[in-house]
């Protein structure tokens, strides 16, 4: 008993005879400093009294698929910024490789009494992982947001950047400077998000008639994972490749360096994100940009009005990204 006050007490920037006066329900105690202990109660995991466990916590989880590329990391600090404005605390959760899966994740936010959830790139974005645990939330009402594509039917409300858009800015890009080879560099066969830059890609195609050829190839989204597949694409004779991910494109520099050739001389690469650092990278990256705060703003202001009893429809709010020209393209080389 006497760790536990310690350690909230420090958790909560308060005094140990402060967070025993919140635990026994004793007066003395300003509203604000009573959610700052109880909410670093939930965040160390203590159960919290009997008589207290009735109140659902000011905290509100966000479940990242990794921490290693950069734009999930930003949406991070887009959505906590923005949820602790309006005095909510933020639980973060990232998964690994190996680690806590995302319906562990759930279970955990759900024994916290979290007041709501935002998802980003999670098992909804694949059409063939399992949803069950969804299910979860609609059984209990829990407010959530989903952020970019993913599968129909879920219930929930989507933020999400125009993949179509993206795509086909890129696309034009690459076709104003003359490149007819063009490759795609995408997720899983089932990720939703690269299906949709494909049926884009596809549609691209279809409209020039003949006169530019498409090649596709996929991969997990990793450097590695795109620099394996980027190099099957240069070997096929493509000089312009669009990536799902900026990710996948530094992948991609790497396998034309690799092959003795050069970016963007011999092959022009497009990501897609514009995360950090993009623009100190060898080349800096040409890449479509994600409206990545107003996205998470976006987010996080779906979420509250639910918390706050507003019914919001299982729709999609569509943004626009923008194509930012830096020197990782130029005109196809020669024959």
């Amino acid at each position: 008993m006497t760790r536990r006050l310690t350690e909230v007490a420090k958790k909560a920037g308060v005094s140990e005879a402060t967070v025993s006066r919140v635990l026994n329900g004793r007066e003395g105690v300003s509203e604000a400093t009573r959610t700052a202990v109880l909410t670093a109660l939930d965040v160390l995991g203590y159960e919290r009294p009997t008589k207290l466990r009735g109140e659902r916590a000011r905290l509100v989880g966000l479940v990242l698929p990794e921490l290693q590329n950069p734009i999930f990391p930003a949406l991070a600090e887009a959505v906590t910024g923005a949820l602790v404005q309006r005095g909510f605390s933020p639980v973060l959760c990232a998964r690994t490789i190996g680690g806590v899966s995302e319906v562990e994740f759930l279970d955990m936010l759900l024994e916290h009494q979290v007041s709501g959830i935002i998802f980003a790139g999670g098992n909804y974005a694949m059409a063939d992982a399992s949803h069950e645990h969804y299910k979860k939330l609609t059984d209990r009402g829990l407010p959530a947001v989903l952020v970019n594509a993913g599968v129909d039917g879920l219930g929930f409300p989507l933020v999400s950047t125009d993949d179509a858009e993206a795509v086909e800015q890129g696309f034009a890009h690459l076709v104003s400077l003359g490149h007819t080879r063009i490759g795609a560099l995408l997720g899983p066969a089932d990720h939703v998000p690269s299906r949709r830059k494909l049926a884009a890609a596809e549609s691209a195609i279809e409209a020039h008639r003949g006169r530019i050829r498409l090649d596709v190839e996929r991969s997990g989204f990793s450097t590695e994972g795109g620099r394996a597949a980027a190099a099957k694409l240069v070997k096929r004779g493509v000089t312009g490749i669009l990536c799902a991910s900026d990710v996948l494109a530094l992948g991609a520099v790497r396998a034309v360096r690799r092959l003795g050739l050069r970016v963007p001389q011999d092959v022009s690469v497009v990501g897609f994100d514009d995360s950090a650092l993009m623009n100190s990278v060898d080349p800096p990256l040409t890449t479509v940009r994600q409206p990545i705060e107003a996205m998470g703003q976006s987010a996080v202001e779906l979420l509250v009005q639910q918390i706050d009893g507003v019914e919001i429809p299982a729709d999609e709010l569509l943004f626009e990204p923008e194509l930012v020209v830096r020197s990782s393209t130029a005109p196809a080389p020669r024959d």
